[in-house]
């Protein structure tokens, strides 16, 4: 089992790296429980940024976890369940 730990500035990055950021969305605010939508990143953008999590990490993700999870809390949370050897099925 792991010990690292995926944080919203892990996410961040990821996101930008893989997709960018509109520069209408501040991505240092308050932006844990907003919608992926919202923020400007799409299913293609998501899709983009679970793949490079899964590399990064060394993580497989359920193909659900994406699509189930709409906000960077809940990727977060899954992406550690996968971390600390768990199911991230309750993440969404």
């Amino acid at each position: 089992m792991s010990t690292q730990q995926f944080t919203l500035d892990d996410l961040k990055r990821i996101l930008i790296e893989g997709a960018g950021a509109e520069e209408t969305v501040d991505l240092d605010g308050d932006i844990l429980d907003a919608d992926f939508e919202h923020l400007g990143y799409e299913s293609l953008a998501l899709l983009e940024t679970g793949g490079r999590i899964e590399r990064e990490y060394g993580i497989t993700l359920d193909d659900d976890v994406l699509s189930e999870s709409n906000t960077p809390r809940a990727l977060i949370d899954a992406v550690n369940g996968q971390l600390k050897g768990g199911s991230s099925q309750a993440a969404a």
